[in-house]
């Protein structure tokens, strides 16, 4: 399957059926309206897993992809402990908090398998250069004062005065 839109990822669109489930329990129960607190940062969370992978779909670079996946993980663990939290205080039943909580429990798991799969591919040529531009601005900065290369640290003490 070819991949042209972050709408095309399984894990946008497990993400999106997480949100779709999660909205649907919000409307159907009126105790939500007791705390809007909890329903806004719930909501939240979920919004965050979708956008997230659409913000990181957008990047140039595998790893800065595999970057924003995390933060969706990271949305998607916290929409889980939100979940509890709703399901203790009686906003959902039951059947609605496993059917959600499971939900985002594939998510994760797609999730993870994409970010493995990023990580084993090659950096791409744009990628590879920016990060080798970076190493030679830095080996720029480990001159001595003579404007000579060194592999010593910047922050060398002169031989007589080392800190005890």
């Amino acid at each position: 399957m070819n991949v042209t839109r972050f709408e095309d990822l399984q894990c946008w669109q497990e993400a999106r059926e997480l949100t779709r489930q999660l909205y649907e329990a919000i409307n159907q129960n009126p105790a939500w309206n007791k705390n809007m607190l909890l329903c806004g940062q719930i909501q939240s969370a979920s919004g965050s897993v979708m956008a997230n992978i659409a913000e990181g779909f957008a990047c140039r670079s595998g790893e800065e992809f595999a970057q924003f996946l995390f933060i969706a993980l990271s949305a998607a663990a916290e929409l889980q402990s939100h979940l509890h939290i709703a399901a203790d205080q009686g906003y959902l039943p039951k059947e609605a908090f496993d059917a959600i909580y499971s939900q985002a429990d594939r998510t994760i798991r797609v999730i993870s398998g994409l970010i493995k799969y990023l990580r084993t591919q090659e950096p791409s040529p744009s990628h590879r250069n920016r990060r080798d531009r970076r190493y030679r601005s830095n080996q720029r900065d480990r001159r001595d004062p003579h404007n000579r290369r060194t592999n010593s640290c910047p922050l060398v003490c002169p031989q007589n005065e080392v800190p005890s």
